[in-house]
């Protein structure tokens, strides 16, 4: 197993940057990639980027490249997400995953474990 915890989450307006981050723990040894979706009310939990712990490959969603940032520290066990240049269409519930296979990296089904989301606002 492995736990997944988020932080980092807050209210910002238009145009500024927020950092999640995302601390894992247990079979860590197991991870093959940890990723970030996100999930705004009534629409279906979308992927934004994602990470191979091994090497640091990265993957993003066409609406986040260019101003998002995945990166991880292995010695820390933890993934980050640095948002620039917010928009209010960045507003939902960020939620963090980890998977120990390859596969189609932007689909939840992928992803085994799951922390329990972090509110991310971007007002006007």
């Amino acid at each position: 197993q492995v736990q997944l915890v988020e932080s980092g989450g807050g209210l910002v307006q238009a145009g500024g940057s927020l950092r999640l981050s995302c601390a894992a723990s247990g079979r860590t040894f197991s991870i093959y990639a940890l990723g970030w979706f996100r999930q705004a009310p009534g629409k279906e939990r979308e992927f934004v980027a994602d990470i191979r712990w091994s090497g640091g490959r990265t993957y993003y969603a066409d609406s986040v490249k260019g101003r998002f940032t995945i990166s991880r520290d292995n010695a820390k066990n933890t993934v980050y997400l640095q948002m620039n240049s917010l928009k209010p269409e960045d507003t939902a519930i960020y939620y963090c995953a980890a998977t120990d296979k390859s596969g189609n990296y932007y689909k939840a089904s992928l992803y085994a474990y799951w922390g329990q989301g972090t509110q991310v606002t971007v007002s006007s």
